[in-house]
């Protein structure tokens, strides 16, 4: 099993507020998102409908697939509404300097 460890993968003027970028880090297509004064970060992959989720709503936390609607909480991952039941994988953020690094 590989060691995960932080990789650099945008910078904050990439990620504006209300903004997604969509980044690989470690063969993971991951979705950065700035909501909430906060970015998130989270597999690019509706876990009920396999679609990505980067054309979804972005509000207030939350992401929405953009094939039927559900909403999946940015920082847990956890499903908000059906037809989703299973969550998104999250990962951990940290920003250095104007860097986004993901744990990942």
């Amino acid at each position: 099993m590989t060691e995960k460890t932080f990789v650099a993968v945008a910078t904050l003027d990439e990620v504006p507020a209300g903004g997604k970028k969509v980044v690989s880090a470690n063969g993971n297509d991951i979705l950065l998102c700035n909501t909430n004064d906060r970015i998130f970060a989270v597999r690019n992959l509706c876990s009920h409908a396999y679609e990505t989720l980067d054309c979804g709503r972005l509000r207030n936390g939350w992401i929405a697939c953009p094939v039927h609607g559900a909403r999946f909480d940015l920082e847990t991952g956890s499903p908000m509404n059906p037809p989703a039941s299973m969550p998104i994988d999250t990962f951990e953020v940290r920003i250095v300097g104007d860097s986004i690094e993901v744990l990942a």
